[in-house]
């Protein structure tokens, strides 16, 4: 199928916007490498020195590592979120509208390299949990089924990030922006399960869309298939963040400058 040329500037533009940020990883790998190792460092805490699973039957590491697995999507949004915003303040943006260039590349490139940034941690977060004897009993499809539902939930929660810093607008408000998604992460069933919690709480806790897809996730490693009540929530949930703010985001960053 014949990509139309107006599509086409779109994936050229985007591309070169994605190379930009990936030449950024080679001028600052330490804010890479945090984000990389320190959701590691939360795995080997919570599952080997701190402890838990209150509640929890069976290993604790199998209910963990999955939930890891979905929190590490709400980690480092902050490197993306100041980056936009670092382009706002010192004026790059400007000098790409003053480009032949198609409108939202920057925030694509952006969210592009961010996912590709998301999938390394993925990986890596994978392999370290096989190294400490965790397995994923699962055949290819469902594992593959797994990852999807959390690059889907990193990708909706990167739009509302990218949401947020444009409307913070400068670098040194993206640490209070950010608190505002710390909760997403810690009020949800990645570490402890919601019957081991007060009910308003765990009631709280089962609706939040990263509980929704670490439970799903949980169910597809466990070899259980997943629920399809499970995954169909953990579909639901980030589609429905894209619908608001993704285009939110878009309007936005239209507007700046005029």
């Amino acid at each position: 199928m014949a990509v139309s040329p107006s599509a086409q500037y779109v994936l050229t533009d985007s591309w070169t916007m994605t190379r930009r940020e990936l030449a950024r990883w080679a001028r600052q790998p330490g804010q890479v490498l945090v984000a990389l190792v320190f959701p590691v460092m939360l795995l080997l805490m919570f599952g080997y020195l701190i402890g838990g699973g209150r509640g929890v039957a069976g290993d604790y590491v199998d209910y963990l590592v999955p939930g890891m697995l979905a929190l590490t999507m709400a980690f480092g949004l902050e490197g993306t979120m100041l980056n936009v915003t670092q382009d706002l303040t010192k004026g790059v943006i400007d000098r790409f509208r003053s480009l032949p260039m198609a409108d939202g590349a920057v925030l694509v490139g952006r969210s592009a390299a961010d996912m590709l940034q998301s999938t390394a941690g993925l990986a890596l977060m994978t392999g370290v949990a096989y190294a400490l004897g965790w397995r994923a009993h699962a055949g290819p499809g469902a594992f593959l089924g797994a990852v999807g539902l959390l690059l889907l939930l990193r990708f909706a929660m990167l739009w509302v990030g990218i949401h947020l810093a444009l409307i913070a607008g400068r670098p040194e408000m993206v640490q209070a922006v950010q608190i505002l998604i710390w909760p997403v992460g810690f009020l949800s069933n990645a570490l402890a399960t919601p019957d081991a919690m007060p009910g308003w709480l765990g009631t709280a806790v089962q609706w939040n869309p990263l509980s929704r897809t670490a439970t799903a996730v949980r169910d597809l490693l466990g070899g259980q298939g997943g629920e399809q009540g499970h995954v169909w929530a953990a579909v639901a949930w980030p589609l429905g963040l894209l619908a608001v703010f993704l285009p939110l985001a878009v309007g936005k960053f239209a507007r700046l400058g005029r």
